[in-house]
């Protein structure tokens, strides 16, 4: 076990906020418990130990479960009646989510959170969970469309999709915490990066295109029940 402050700390935390404040039931519940246990799956096993000495897919990995796979499950736990008292506009949302992205991983701030693991590195991993939860409110529990949703979707992927394509294609190492890491096993530094920003990629193209399909699929069934209700009225 390599525990980390996310698993220890962090994870009972929200579980008691989420237990003594909001409260879901049924399947809501069940979709917090699964966001819990991913954030410390993440921190709490052999991953966490990956993440920090070797690996740049498995720091990803982690990115990605605080970034987007644990937020949009977080805030499907909220029931509508006490999220709509917060109202997280789309735009700001998107943007704070962006930079929070791209911020970290400039190949400058990267290394130093990497090489400051007991202090910038918690910073940076709570602030991929917040920008994620804002990202996945609006589309959770905003007023706008489905039509509105399904271009905000669009927009966030195509505006995150660079840094996984960046680190896919980039003929050299751009982490030098990872590129002089020991290894004994697994690929060499180049490839690693290449794993992580390909996995990286297929996995924002995957969730967000799930989602905007969704939307688009319910967007064009009301713009069909419209223009059937606008027919009937002529008729």
């Amino acid at each position: 076990m390599h525990p980390s402050a996310e698993g220890v700390l962090l994870v009972p935390a929200v579980a008691v906020l989420y237990a003594t404040v909001i409260r879901p039931k049924g399947a809501r519940a069940v979709a917090a418990a699964v966001a819990l246990l991913m954030i410390f799956a993440a921190f709490v096993t052999g991953l966490q130990a990956l993440a920090t000495h070797t690996f740049l897919w498995a720091h990803l990995l982690q990115n990605v479960v605080l970034a987007e796979w644990a937020p949009a499950l977080l805030v499907l736990a909220i029931p509508h009646e006490k999220a709509r008292r917060i109202n997280v506009p789309m735009i700001p949302a998107l943007a704070a989510w962006l930079i929070v992205y791209f911020a970290w991983h400039l190949p400058w701030a990267y290394d130093y959170a990497l090489r400051h693991q007991h202090s910038l590195f918690h910073v940076e991993h709570l602030t991929y969970l917040l920008a994620g939860i804002a990202l996945w409110w609006p589309v959770v529990h905003g007023p706008q469309n489905a039509g509105t949703k399904a271009l905000y979707l669009f927009a966030a992927f195509v505006l995150a999709s660079p840094i996984g394509l960046v680190l896919a294609l980039i003929p050299r190492p751009v982490y030098d915490f990872y590129a002089h890491a020991p290894r004994t096993w697994g690929p060499g530094p180049l490839g690693d990066q290449q794993i992580a920003g390909v996995t990286m990629a297929l996995e924002q193209a995957f969730v967000f295109f799930a989602v905007f399909a969704y939307f688009l699929s319910r967007f064009l069934q009301e713009e069909q029940r419209d223009t059937e209700a606008f027919t009937r009225l002529k008729a």
